[in-house]
């Protein structure tokens, strides 16, 4: 009867939550520039918000015209005032939180979180699960157990501000109803080494009836084979009642096949795009391609188209302005102070009505040696295509130009580990990189034109880039090694095992 009962109050909150919403899917131009002013008038009396004349802003277009595109770079004196303890710096008073992040060129980045912010965190991914619990009409996984693969919840003080990873800071916020089916222990998620903590986690999960798994696809990668090596079963023979994937931080397309051939069997998915800097969307129809925007959750939008990126005449464009199919740099200025930010993602629109994207690539991370800048989104499709085409599967892989060979035309070298290799690694390498000329024009340009040769494939020893995360320190946590790159730094250090 309690079974029952939880997961019919389930469905009747799902319901009422997504009629809620649907305001917000058809007001996104009013609510974004409304929210942006809003936001503006909050923190007027700022240092940030007196530096910039925010007083005398009445406009997107007044915005814009006094607030510079910033990083982090620009940003961190700011924080740095704050980390002393000082107050009313870009939003009022101080940070409930500072989410700690790994930057690559920046060293750790200090993301505030106000306490405007931190709860729409949380609101949005119990949206996500609302949206899918009112589509399928069901929510029997709420009497399971559930799992989310996230960093340690141990939070350090900065002057009184907790400051920790974004996972682990939001282990504190789990709404009550999810705490008590929710694993692992306190004690494990506390544990530090991402392989150790991953054995303790298959220990206490490996009996216990599974319903809901969350994390980013190396997580759950990583989980489900060790599981399988432990008890020689497959995910969804080990956990029958598997109803739930929620999975976030990078493209799901590229692993589907893989985590499907672990599962045993296809699993409910969503896909999510969280961030330190905010909630900004989720698939809210497990049945279809393309993540919601959340327009109405204290984050204003900016897009810069992709070409125009970093240049001071650079165009900043509105949701009003967006077309589909285009990609654009993401800018968000938000409830916890971050204003005209760049947070290197790059996004693609598929709807307007309602607004729905792509995450298509980040800013920092492509491959354009020879001009032909590829991009993520790109890579990932070529990829997903050759590996159906020859019944394979992959655990990672990584792309680096070659642009001195000591013999022949530069190429494309494309470090693959593989869960399942091609018959033909020969044929593979062909249709991959005719995969990817039909993904970008300028790339097939310079295969036709015999200025680039057909890509180089590196086959990897099974756990390649585990190793290399390891020995980077980047193993875990929410460390993601980068699929693309415009040298071979990380290329280099990755050793092949066979070529084609």
């Amino acid at each position: 009867m309690i079974l029952f009962l939880k997961k019919t109050l389930a469905r009747l909150w799902a319901k009422r939550h997504v009629q809620k919403t649907t305001q917000f899917k058809s007001s996104a131009l009013l609510d974004q520039e409304a929210l942006l002013l809003e936001l503006v008038s909050s923190a007027k009396k700022t240092l940030f918000g007196l530096q910039h004349d925010f007083q005398s802003i009445q406009s997107t277009a007044n915005y814009q015209a006094q607030v510079p595109i910033s990083d982090y770079e620009r940003f961190r004196p700011f924080i740095e005032k704050i980390k002393r303890g000082e107050s009313n710096i870009l939003w009022p008073g101080l940070p409930l939180y500072f989410a700690k992040t790994s930057g690559t060129t920046s060293g750790s980045k200090f993301i505030p979180i106000s306490k405007e912010g931190m709860p729409y965190q949380i609101q949005a991914a119990q949206s996500a699960i609302f949206h899918y619990i009112e589509q399928k009409n069901a929510a029997d996984f709420v009497n399971g157990k559930m799992i989310f693969l996230q960093g340690s919840p141990q939070l350090e003080q900065i002057n009184g501000i907790n400051t920790g990873r974004l996972s682990g800071i939001v282990a504190h916020h789990i709404p009550s109803y999810l705490q008590a089916n929710r694993l692992p222990s306190h004690q494990t998620n506390l544990i530090e080494d991402w392989e150790e903590k991953i054995d303790k986690i298959v220990e206490e999960t490996q009996n216990e009836n599974m319903t809901l798994i969350s994390g980013i696809p190396p997580w759950l990668v990583m989980y489900f084979e060790k599981l399988t090596a432990k008890t020689g079963k497959k995910i969804t023979e080990l956990f029958p009642n598997l109803q739930l994937l929620i999975t976030g931080g990078v493209n799901y397309e590229p692993y589907r096949e893989k985590m499907n051939d672990l599962l045993g069997r296809p699993v409910d998915t969503i896909q999510t795009f969280p961030a330190s800097e905010g909630f900004f969307a989720f698939q809210d129809d497990f049945e279809k391609e393309g993540l919601l925007l959340l327009t109405n959750h204290g984050i204003f939008y900016e897009f810069i188209p992709l070409e125009q990126y970093g240049k001071p005449d650079a165009s900043r464009l509105t949701l009003k302005d967006v077309e589909l199919n285009t990609d654009y740099a993401l800018i968000l200025t938000t409830n916890s102070g971050l204003w005209s930010y760049s947070i290197g993602d790059v996004v693609r629109f598929i709807s307007k009505n309602p607004y729905r994207i792509l995450v298509s690539g980040r800013t920092k991370h492509f491959t354009s040696a020879f001009g032909e800048h590829v991009i993520a989104i790109e890579v990932e499709k070529a990829m997903e295509k050759a590996l159906k085409m020859h019944g394979a599967q992959m655990t990672e892989f990584h792309l680096a130009p070659q642009v001195d060979p000591k013999e022949g035309l530069p190429y494309h070298e494309w470090f693959i580990e593989f869960e399942k290799k091609p018959n033909d690694l020969n044929a593979f390498a062909l249709d991959l990189d005719q995969a990817l000329q039909d993904q970008n024009s300028y790339y097939k340009d310079l295969i036709q034109g015999s200025v680039l040769r057909a890509l180089k494939l590196c086959v990897l020893e099974k756990g390649a880039f585990n190793d290399y995360a390891k020995s980077q320190g980047k193993l875990g946590g929410q460390n993601k090694i980068p699929r693309l790159a415009n040298d071979r730094k990380i290329g280099d250090l990755l050793s092949p095992l066979e070529e084609s």
